[in-house]
């Protein structure tokens, strides 16, 4: 029995089913799949309704963060729960933790890594979460889930483009999707626009506009994988190279007149992220406003008490439970409410269970 400090857990627990891992085969996703990144996804994943399609009922996007999740989660409900199941969260809305590293590392203009294959392309996605994490991940929000599952549905429609496509031969679509993607989304960055996310994720489905714009960067992208420079012979591996992305950067796409419409400036985009986290910061101080008022003066002077017990908040911390504790005689601002929920998160985090 491995007893591993919480503070640790994020990186021991992996690394111990890693190197105990010595005769079935564990892909290096695995690995990561208790990364707090992963666990905030997979619940945003439980909880934003998308617009149902058939104008019937609103549905959601399964993500996986654990192998087996959705097999599992299935499977132990009765047949009518199945069925209540398979509405909420349909199969052809469904992603694994290697499909979204595909997604947003081609949306990184990094096709040449994602065509290095699933687990060498998370492996790669991995370094970059850690990175840009930060100390909460405030910025792995709704709105920043909605434009992944935006980014999602670009992928699958690309794939049905390409595939449909008169000019396809039949080989690499893979390499051809994720450079036609990251190709659109590089062209739209030189002009300072992006693709308009926020109107996928309404739509669940891409316009006419980015449908063409995809098929004729779909079709570019073909001919640079499937024609490289003397020396390669193998197209896969050329398609791995940065100088084969590089190549595909360089080329000059012919766009209808109407794709622009797919497009928006930065700042447009930009305004959208200010004005959902805005919105967001209001619900949580209403909500911490409630929840602190809702537990009473009893349970936030045994908190305060437990704290003190073991020492694992900090002083300001430990002087707004005193606030807390002494409610109704005074009354704690709406950031001090704040404060207080995410310090009982902490104690309940180290075993702090409360009995009147």
């Amino acid at each position: 029995l491995s007893i591993v400090p919480h503070k640790k857990s994020e990186t021991v627990v992996p690394l111990i089913s890693e190197y105990a891992n010595s005769q079935n085969k564990v892909n290096a996703a695995d690995f990561f799949s208790n990364h707090p990144f992963h666990i905030r996804t997979e619940e945003l994943s439980r909880k934003v309704l998308t617009r149902a399609k058939d104008g019937y009922r609103d549905t959601k996007w399964f993500y996986e963060r654990a192998r087996g999740q959705y097999a599992d989660a299935r499977g132990r409900r009765t047949i009518a729960e199945r069925k209540k199941f398979d509405a909420e969260f349909p199969r052809s809305q469904f992603l694994t933790k290697t499909d979204l590293a595909k997604f947003e590392n081609t949306w990184a203009c990094l096709p040449h890594t994602v065509s290095l294959g699933a687990q060498k392309n998370f492996a790669v996605f991995a370094k970059s979460i850690g990175t840009h994490w930060g100390s909460q991940g405030a910025s792995f929000d709704d709105l920043w889930f909605k434009r992944m599952i935006a980014k999602t549905i670009i992928f699958k429609a690309t794939e049905k483009i390409v595939s449909k496509a008169e000019w396809y031969e039949g080989d690499y679509r893979a390499n051809i999707v994720t450079y036609a993607i990251a190709k659109l989304v590089h062209d739209a960055k030189e002009q300072d626009m992006v693709i308009d996310l926020d109107t996928i994720w309404r739509l669940q489905d891409v316009s006419l506009e980015l449908s063409s714009g995809l098929n004729v960067a779909a079709a570019e992208a073909q001919e640079v994988i499937t024609n490289p420079p003397q020396g390669f012979r193998n197209f896969g591996e050329w398609a791995k190279k940065q100088a084969c992305w590089k190549w595909m950067e360089e080329r000059k796409l012919n766009h209808s007149e109407d794709f622009d419409k797919v497009l928006i400036s930065f700042d447009l985009a930009n305004e959208s992220i200010r004005e959902a986290r805005s919105d967001k910061a209001v619900e949580t101080s209403v909500e911490a406003e409630l929840e602190v008022h809702q537990l009473g003066a009893s349970f936030w002077a045994a908190s305060r008490n437990w704290a003190r017990e073991n020492g694992f908040l900090s002083p300001i911390e430990n002087g707004v439970l005193e606030i807390c504790a002494a409610i109704p005689q005074k009354i704690p601002s709406e950031k001090q409410c704040i404060v207080a929920v995410e310090a009982l998160k902490k104690l309940y985090s180290h075993g702090f269970k409360y009995s009147e």
